[in-house]
């Protein structure tokens, strides 16, 4: 089970069951924080369920993609309500052993991405080790399905129109051409069981679905309409940092840079220690020639985070630019200690041999 006592929670996608705020206090009361999206102080990623409805397989895929690395830990929406003890987790048999995940994986033939997926969207009686002979039974099923066409996402979707996962044991499964799952008794096919779990009440506006609508919107490009919906967050939440550092960066890119700069500041009001904002105000004031206000938001987001590579490539670039060579060989420095193999590493690295030219040559 996963610790909450000094963890950061990127919340992706949401949670039907219960909203976001009742989420939030009850991780902070835990130790933890959550917040929608993704930052450098994100620790683990929660994926709700209501994305499966909202995205197709490749949208999916790319989504997860992005959450993977820099050493996050990505959590199921069962995984996350049991850790803050608001559903109970599911029980091992008595005197069963458990299995871990490669075991599964092995003993089904289901590969080991799809497996990741399907747990991760709580396609499986158990979202975590030890796994259960049921797990191991879904886990053929679902092998078989891929083997004659089906994906993993639309696995998922049909899976929890049926209830919970482990009810589909006892079935055999069929993926139709509408790329959905049936159920077969003998020579008929039946829907499988249950009612629809991932539909959204209509009325009123979700804002974790206007959260997504904004990200699908900058991923294509449409800035303006982004802003739009994240602004739309915001009204329902104005103290969400995430939203107004998001809705920053696409009225940025939509050439609206001093209304990005309100949104900067925003986030940083309501959240002082989101780097990123520091970095993209740093990067408006540059542009905007106001290079002092710029090393000072830069040095504020190294402060707060001193592994931000970044920033302390760009302490170094602004010294340089204002002909401060002994500061610029102090932030290369600094900055090959983060990282020594990139090609801004070897950049840093041509500086530093160009300083020391330079003071060779006095």
């Amino acid at each position: 089970m996963i610790s909450l006592d000094g963890a950061t929670f990127g919340l992706v996608g949401a949670i039907g069951a219960y909203p976001r705020r009742l989420l939030a206090r009850a991780v902070e009361a835990a130790g933890g924080r959550l917040q929608r999206g993704l930052t450098r102080q994100t620790t683990h990623v929660v994926f709700g369920r209501s994305l499966l409805a909202r995205l197709g397989d490749e949208a999916l895929n790319a989504r997860i993609d992005q959450a993977h690395g820099k050493g996050r830990t990505l959590v199921s929406e069962n995984h996350f309500l049991c850790a803050l003890g608001l559903r109970p987790a599911a029980e091992a048999a008595p005197g069963a052993a458990g299995l871990v995940r490669g075991g599964v994986i092995i003993q089904s033939g289901l590969g080991s991405r799809a497996f990741d997926n399907l747990v991760l969207f709580d396609a499986f009686e158990h979202f975590c080790e030890p796994f259960q002979l049921r797990d191991v039974i879904l886990a053929r099923k679902y092998a078989g399905l891929i083997g004659s066409g089906a994906s993993w996402a639309a696995i998922a979707r049909s899976v929890h129109r049926s209830g919970p996962a482990v009810s589909l044991t006892a079935q055999s499964l069929q993926f139709g051409d509408d790329r959905r799952l049936y159920a077969r008794h003998g020579e008929r096919v039946s829907e499988l069981s249950g009612q629809l779990l991932l539909g959204l009440d209509a009325g009123e506006e979700e804002p974790d679905e206007l959260f997504l609508a904004a990200q699908s919107a900058e991923e294509e490009g449409q800035f303006a309409e982004a802003a739009a919906y994240y602004a739309r967050c915001l009204v329902h939440d104005p103290t969400d940092a995430t939203a107004a550092f998001n809705r920053g960066n696409a009225l940025r890119e939509a050439g609206r840079p001093t209304e990005a700069e309100v949104e900067y500041l925003r986030a940083l009001r309501h959240d002082p220690a989101f780097v990123e904002a520091w970095f993209n105000l740093a990067a408006l004031a540059r542009a905007g020639g106001r290079v002092d206000a710029a090393q000072r938001y830069l040095e504020e987001a190294v402060a707060r985070d001193p592994h931000y590579g970044d920033a302390v490539f760009n302490l170094a670039t602004l010294a340089f630019d204002a002909g401060d060579l002994a500061g610029a060989a102090r932030w290369w420095t600094r900055y090959l200690e983060i990282d020594s193999e990139s090609e801004w590493a070897r950049q840093a690295a041509r500086g530093l041999a160009y300083v020391s030219r330079q003071s060779a040559a006095r």
